[in-house]
């Protein structure tokens, strides 16, 4: 008979890491106002890969007042496109991207709509959206979490990634689909899509701050003691 093996020691350190983040940078809760059009969110996503955001958000809500409808946008050529794209990182991929996304969805949708998506359960959801043309799993997750959708899903950008990579929470070469297909089932059940949100929210901010691609600031980070590799530089490894 084999004995049950009681609870993953990782919900318990996601929840010390977000309580201490808390105590930290304060609450970091969505309001209701934020949470967009799943579609917007969806255009966001596209067009925003290596992005700022604050850019990507300006550019959808650029794009959605000069065409008025999405329609429109997946209508226009990519060089109308680009217009609204320059402050991206790859501005003419991006163009590209997002007219193959809005065309392909009007293909199979008759209109650029994610109604549907209401009546799917979460994963049927994001495997329906990544199928669509430059639309992988930080995408699909934001337009279920961030959206008026409000799913819990979590988002999981470079930033994120890096940071519970280093912590030892998932693998050190996983990608972003792996990275969620290990957390997701280890979250605290008691978390709510807005608990969800509010962690990637918090995770990224550690990403931008403390924990940077090349240059680590272990000593200032809040969670500290429960990151492996700060830990290991407390050893003096």
């Amino acid at each position: 008979m084999q004995l049950p093996l009681g609870p993953d020691p990782r919900t318990e350190t996601l929840q010390r890491t977000h309580d201490l983040l808390i105590a930290h940078f304060g609450r970091v809760i969505r309001p209701p106002e934020k949470r967009r059009d799943p579609v917007w969110v969806l255009v966001q996503g596209v067009i925003g890969a290596r992005t700022k955001t604050i850019h990507s958000n300006r550019s959808a809500d650029q794009l959605l007042a000069h065409f008025s409808s999405w329609e429109a946008v997946a209508a226009a050529s990519e060089a109308e496109l680009l217009r609204f794209l320059q402050t991206a990182t790859f501005p003419e991929l991006m163009a590209e991207r997002l007219k193959a996304c809005l065309m392909e969805i009007v293909e199979r949708r008759g209109a650029v709509t994610l109604d549907h998506l209401h009546n799917l359960p979460t994963e049927e959801a994001m495997d329906w959206l990544e199928s669509l043309p430059g639309v992988a799993r930080k995408v699909s997750a934001g337009v279920m979490n961030a959206s008026t959708f409000k799913r819990a899903a979590l988002v999981i950008d470079t930033n994120h990634r890096r940071v519970i990579q280093r912590m030892g929470l998932v693998p050190a070469k996983a990608d972003t689909a792996k990275a969620y297909d290990t957390l997701m089932p280890i979250l605290p059940e008691t978390w709510t899509p807005e608990h969800v949100d509010e962690h990637h929210l918090l995770v990224k901010r550690v990403g931008q701050r403390f924990c940077r691609p090349q240059e680590r600031h272990c000593a200032a980070w809040p969670a500290r003691p429960e990151c492996r590799t700060g830990r290991v530089e407390d050893d003096g490894h």
